[in-house]
C-alpha cells in the first residue's frame, strides 16, 4: 500500500512544469484562496442566487402553479398588502409571543441546569447525558411523541397535571384549547431545546478562572455575592449568545407547530412560517409569499444586528 508521501510525490511529478512553476511562486494568501475559492463560489450559488431571485419575484404577481402565465411587475404592492394586513400582524404577534416565552423559559432553566452541573456533584456526567437526550431527537419524533402525551384519554400529561392539581384528566385538552394550545407548543420547544442553552451556559461557567473565586473567598465574599459579582457577569456573554441563537431559530418555528396543532385551533398558534407556507404552497401566491419572506428576513437580520452590537458591548466591559 502506497504511503501518503509517495502519493504526494507522484502527484507532484505528474504536474506539468508550467503549472508547477506558477503554483510554487504563489503567495500563502493566493494559495488559500485557491483552495477555498470553489467552496465559496458554491456557497454563493446556493445562498445568494435564491435570495436575489426571491427579491425579484417579490415585485411581481408570479404564481408557481401558472409558470406560463404573463408575469406583471406590481412594484411595492405585495409589500403594501402584507404590511397593511391585520391578519399578518396578528401572526407576527403570535410569533413574537412564542419567541419571548420560549427564550425566557429556556434561558432560565438552561442556566439553572448549567449552574447545577458545574458544581460537579456525584453522577453529574450521567445526568448531563440524560438532559441532552431531547436535543438529539428529530423534531418529527418529538412532535409525534408529545402529541401522544397530550391525548386527554390516554396521554400521561393530563394525568400528571391531575395528580398535582386534582382536576379531572378528561376535563381539558392541551392541543384543542384556544388558551392552552400555545402553551403546549412552548412546553415542547422548551423541553427539546433547553439542553442546547444549558451547553452554551455551561461553557461560559467553565471558562471562569478558579483564581477569581479564590480571591473572592479570601475577601470573605458570600456565595450569593460571588454569583452576582463574578458568575453572572462573566457568563452573561454566553447567555446572550444562547438567546441570539434560540431567538433566530424560534422565529422560524414551523415543524413543531405543524406536527402539534397545524396552526389551530382556529389560527391561535399560526406563526409567521405557517402563514408563509400557506401563501406559497396552498394559495400559490408566489410573488406575495416572496415579499413576505423578504420582510421576515429583514426583520430577523435587523434585530439580530442590533442584538449583536449589544453583545459586543457586553464583551468589551
Amino acid at each position: 500500500m502506497a504511503q501518503p508521501a509517495d502519493l504526494i510525490g507522484r502527484a507532484a511529478a505528474a504536474t506539468p512544469k508550467r503549472i508547477a512553476v506558477k503554483v510554487k511562486g504563489m503567495s500563502d494568501t493566493a494559495m488559500a484562496w485557491l483552495f477555498i475559492g470553489p467552496t465559496m463560489l458554491l456557497l454563493l450559488a446556493i445562498n445568494i442566487f435564491p435570495l436575489i431571485w426571491t427579491i425579484q419575484l417579490s415585485f411581481t404577481n408570479y404564481r408557481a402553479n401558472r409558470p406560463n402565465a404573463e408575469v406583471e411587475n406590481v412594484g411595492l404592492r405585495n409589500y403594501e398588502r402584507i404590511l397593511t394586513d391585520p391578519d399578518v400582524w396578528m401572526t407576527m404577534q403570535t410569533t413574537a409571543q412564542f419567541v419571548l416565552w420560549t427564550i425566557i423559559l429556556q434561558t432560565v432553566i438552561g442556566f439553572a441546569l448549567a449552574y447545577l452541573i458545574d458544581r460537579k456533584f456525584r453522577g453529574h456526567a450521567f445526568w448531563t447525558t440524560v438532559i441532552l437526550i431531547p436535543m438529539m431527537l428529530s423534531p418529527a419524533v418529538v412532535g409525534n411523541f408529545w402529541r401522544f402525551l397530550y391525548q386527554p384519554q390516554i396521554g400521561l400529561f393530563n394525568y400528571i397535571i391531575s395528580f398535582f392539581t386534582g382536576v379531572e384528566p378528561n376535563s381539558f385538552e392541551m392541543l384543542g384549547s384556544v388558551n392552552l394550545a400555545p402553551w403546549a407548543i412552548v412546553i415542547v420547544d422548551t423541553w427539546m431545546w433547553t439542553p442546547y442553552v444549558m451547553l452554551i451556559c455551561l461553557a461560559g461557567l467553565r471558562s471562569i478562572p478558579d483564581y477569581i473565586y479564590e480571591a473572592a473567598e479570601v475577601d470573605r465574599a458570600s456565595p450569593w455575592r460571588q454569583f452576582w459579582s463574578i458568575t453572572l457577569p462573566m457568563a452573561l456573554p454566553f447567555i446572550m449568545l444562547a438567546v441570539l441563537f434560540r431567538g433566530i431559530e424560534n422565529f422560524k418555528m414551523f415543524d413543531m407547530v405543524v406536527l402539534l396543532t397545524g396552526g389551530g385551533p382556529g389560527s391561535v398558534t399560526e406563526v409567521a412560517s405557517i402563514t408563509l407556507k400557506r401563501a406559497a404552497f396552498e394559495a400559490w401566491r408566489t410573488g406575495y409569499s416572496s415579499a413576505f419572506a423578504i420582510i421576515l428576513f429583514v426583520a430577523v437580520f435587523g434585530l439580530a444586528n442590533i442584538y449583536v452590537k449589544a453583545l459586543n458591548k457586553v464583551k468589551e466591559r
